[in-house]
């Protein structure tokens, strides 16, 4: 709304200084102060009323050393995250943005779904929660209505990289590219690094092209569920989920802003998506938020996140990276998150591989997800927390790296 406002300012009346709001960089800056302020300031103010109101988590006995005395500990501290990222993004970002007006709507939907879980928690009385299929369900909308806006959706482009020819007065000129709607995606570690979801349906003869929605909007579909769900999965000790997060936000955070930016991007030799640097004010509030939310987050915690955060945080991670054409790259980004899932996955398969073979379900963990294999070991909390942010700092800069290295 403070753009809006001070570029009236400027047109109408000289204003000096309005016209720093014109750059997406300084409003970047302002919301990352205010998402800061808000969630360290006004977080406060909600974990105590999450107390008077004695929302506090319900722990199951898992046999882990210093569970019992998180029992009772605020649960909901994702409305923290929600609004020290919504509210920042609402006085600073271009709200007619299509890529700030998909990020806003994720942060409401998984926000709610997340919210409805630890309701009929806490409220219900139900430690099961929001039944899974409805879950499901509710990311499957969410990716039918992501993939869907980006599929069609006019203001939702790419730019072709400028080319050159020869005149027939034989000079050198360039030919800027042009804005077009495309399915390309970045394929990371390989020159010329793009594919075509299109390219899947074009065996269907001359014209398949048109119907690569059929390919492009299951995928986003799944990544937007896969991602949440790994980070719902992530967040089982104090800081671990809010800490990752905020460093994989913050890769991509740099992918955005070299996306966003027509020189680097060209000299990087990588997508130029229009418009998308917008996105660089969201995904500062955002970095914000969880930044604000770890220091109450931190070992040992005030407050959890609970559903409401960590389904949130996944599924805007997922809708950024598919933005940007980077959604290939989260296995490795968000390789925290692969690696919790992962180990539930294989946790559960070979319990029920070995029960049915040999009467007995085995185990490969001591418990999953990973994270509560090595509590299991007798490392303590903060350290597993420290060495997992170690590791995805690492992923990180390796994500990054892909930008060079081909």
């Amino acid at each position: 709304m403070l753009y809006y406002l001070f570029d009236y300012l400027e047109k109408e009346y000289q204003l000096p200084g309005a016209s720093l709001f014109s750059f997406y960089t300084f409003r970047a800056a302002m919301a990352i102060l205010f998402s800061l302020l808000i969630a360290t300031v006004y977080g406060k103010r909600i974990i105590l009323f999450l107390q008077k109101k004695q929302i506090g988590e319900t722990i199951r006995d898992l046999g882990l050393e210093g569970q019992q005395q998180k029992a009772g500990t605020p649960t909901m501290g994702g409305l923290i995250i929600i609004m020290a990222t919504l509210i920042p993004v609402l006085l600073f970002a271009k709200l007619d943005n299509v890529y700030v007006i998909l990020l806003v709507t994720t942060t409401l939907w998984m926000g709610l779904i997340g919210f409805t879980d630890d309701y009929i928690k806490i409220f219900k009385k139900d430690k099961a929660g929001l039944k899974g299929r409805f879950k499901v369900l509710g990311q499957i909308v969410l990716g039918l209505g992501v993939g869907a806006t980006l599929y069609f959706n006019s203001d939702v482009t790419m730019r072709e990289r400028n080319t050159t020819r020869i005149t027939e007065d034989f000079k050198v000129e360039v030919v800027q590219g042009k804005s077009i709607k495309s399915t390309r995606t970045t394929v990371p570690f390989f020159k010329n690094n793009e594919l075509d979801y299109g390219d899947f349906i074009s065996w269907a003869g001359e014209g398949a092209e048109k119907y690569a929605w059929l390919i492009f909007i299951p995928i986003v579909i799944l990544i937007v569920t896969a991602v949440s769900n790994g980070a719902n999965l992530t967040d089982g000790i104090d800081g671990l989920a809010a800490g990752t997060s905020a460093t994989i936000v913050f890769a991509l955070g740099i992918f955005t802003w070299v996306s966003g930016n027509y020189i680097f991007s060209d000299y990087l030799d990588i997508m130029f998506i229009p418009s998308v640097a917008e996105l660089v004010v969201f995904i500062a509030a955002f970095l914000g938020a969880l930044v604000g939310f770890l220091w109450y987050n931190a070992y040992p915690a005030q407050v959890f996140m609970g559903d409401t955060g960590s389904l949130t945080i996944g599924g805007v991670i997922a809708v950024i990276a598919i933005i940007i054409r980077k959604e290939l790259l989260i296995p490795l980004l968000c390789g925290i998150f692969f690696a919790e899932s992962i180990s539930v996955m294989l946790q559960v398969g070979y319990f029920k591989y070995t029960k049915k073979k040999l009467g007995e379900g085995k185990r490969i963990f001591l418990m999953a997800p990973v994270h509560h294999h090595y509590q299991k070991r007798g490392y303590h909390e903060s350290k597993i927390v420290t060495r997992f942010w170690i590791v995805g700092i690492i992923l990180a800069i390796l994500t990054i790296v892909t930008l060079k290295v081909r």
